[in-house]
């Protein structure tokens, strides 16, 4: 589930990993959010991170799989 359906390419290459440029996006996208929160002290951006945190977090645990995976299977990345 994501939380920001604008989510952008920040990168300037087009040779990026993709998996790496959707983590990017995924940051990106919660910079207002902490701002608005710790700059601001607005509550409900706060559970906005909160929530983009769990995101992130499960997104990390699906990549930690997948590279698992593909290590172990010994396949090229």
């Amino acid at each position: 589930m994501q939380t920001n359906n604008n989510v952008h390419d920040t990168t300037s290459t087009g040779s990026q990993v993709p998996r790496f440029a959707e983590l990017q996006a995924m940051v990106a996208a919660m910079a207002g959010d902490f701002e608005k929160f710790y700059k601001d002290g607005n509550k409900a951006a706060g559970t906005r991170v909160r929530l983009a945190m769990q995101e992130l977090k499960n997104f990390a645990q699906t990549i930690r799989t997948e590279v698992q995976s593909i290590k172990n299977e010994g396949e090229k990345a």
